[in-house]
Formats: C-alpha cells, structure tokens, sequence
C-alpha cells in the first residue's frame, strides 16, 4: 500500500517536472538565484552584529547564533554555484554534500557549546541588540525557507530544498536564541538556550543525514531534462 502511494506521488511529481515550459524552469532558477542571494546577504550581516553583540554581552549563545549565520551563507552559496552552471544538475552532488556538511558542522558546534554553557554554567549578561535581532530573524526566516522550498520543489531540485531546510533551522536556532535571552534577562535561567540549543542540535544531524542521502533518491529538473532516471522522494 505504501510503495504504490510512493510510485504514485513519484509519477505524479515527474510529470509536472516533464510539464514545464523552458520559461518556467528559468524562472524559477532565477527565482531560486534572488531568494540564494538575499540569504548570503542577510546571513552575512547577521552574523556580524549576532557576533559583536556576544562579545560585548559575553554571551556563548549568542556568538553560537553568529556562527550558524556564517554555516548558513556556506549553505546558501553552494547552491548559488550550483546554479550559476549552465546545467545545475551536473553540480547537484557536490552542492548536497557541502549543505550536509554544514548542517553536521552547524550540529557539532551547537552542541559543544551548549553542554560547555551548562558545565560552566555560564550566563550572559543582558543583550537588547541580540533580542531585536533574534525576533528580526524569526520574523524573516521562515517565509526565505517557504519561498525557496517552493520553488525547489516544482523544479525538482534536492539541494534548493535542502538549502530551505538549512534556512529553517536558522527560524528554529532564531526561536531558541530569543527564549532564551529573554528567559535570561527577565527569569534568571541561564540553562534555557543550552537546553533548546540542543534539540535543534539534533534536528540538524537530521537535516544533515538526509541531505548527504538526498543526491541518490531526489527527482532533478536536470535529470528530466537530460532523460536520466531518478527515484522520488518526498
């Protein structure tokens, strides 16, 4: 029952690929391209002020949140290179095992990290730039992700929508930072962001695992294109 409805979401999802006009697939290339390029942006000047603020609040969480900012912009601009080629698909594998690899990396530091911030329980001191600047991003994150999640999906790309995911995990670290400033700052728990710092922790060595995988069972618009057969996955 649940390989028939698997065969079936896989012809159905082909199909459409194999429906879309020259135009379309362009367009959401170039799409794909804009929302990359926001995000390489973004992530750039967030890391900036997530970093200097840290240092001046001496807040691990913080600096952390700046970090991730820098895996993110690494996530964004392999698949930036990815379709800067003339046939994105032939950069494909390698755009998946760099954004693999940044979410292991982004996992392994967040949890170093945090178990170091309850060892030492360590607290920060009050950071009001870092508040603004968590609410800003988890106000922005999510719609970046929903966009280029879209658009990677109808083209059929496995990276695109692995880049999206990575970006949500920025929306969720966004979550754990502002909770736990503000649980900082007006409660005292200095624990709060280690503890939330470390779901999300795993939830990226998920995200990651999946992504390392992805290259091998993700329907491609590159693929159709040139007639290769692929596996579908959701």
């Amino acid at each position: 029952m649940l390989l028939g409805q698997h065969l079936h979401l896989r012809d159905a999802h082909m199909t459409a690929l194999a429906a879309l006009s020259d135009d379309r697939k362009a367009l959401l290339r170039r799409r794909i391209r804009i929302i990359v390029a926001f995000t390489i942006a973004y992530n750039v000047v967030e890391a900036t002020v997530a970093l200097a603020s840290g240092a001046v609040a001496n807040s691990t969480a913080l600096i952390g949140f700046g970090l991730d900012s820098v895996v993110e912009v690494l996530s964004a601009v392999a698949v930036a290179w990815q379709f800067a080629a003339p046939d994105p698909h032939s950069r494909e594998h390698a755009a998946l095992r760099l954004i693999a690899i940044s979410f292991l990396g982004l996992a392994a530091f967040v949890t170093v990290d945090a178990a170091h911030a309850l060892i030492t329980r360590s607290a920060a001191e009050t950071s009001v730039v870092g508040i603004w600047l968590a609410a800003a991003s988890l106000a922005i994150m999510p719609t970046v992700s929903w966009l280029e999640r879209k658009a990677g999906r109808e083209l059929g790309s496995a990276s695109a929508v692995a880049d999206s995911k990575q970006t949500l995990v920025c929306a969720y670290l966004s979550a754990a930072l502002l909770v736990g400033l503000l649980l900082n700052a007006t409660l005292g728990w200095w624990w709060a962001d280690a503890v939330a710092a470390l779901v999300i922790a795993g939830f990226a060595v998920r995200e990651g695992l999946e992504a390392w995988k992805g290259d091998g069972c993700a329907v491609t618009g590159g693929a159709l294109l040139h007639g290769h057969d692929a596996d579908y996955s959701d």
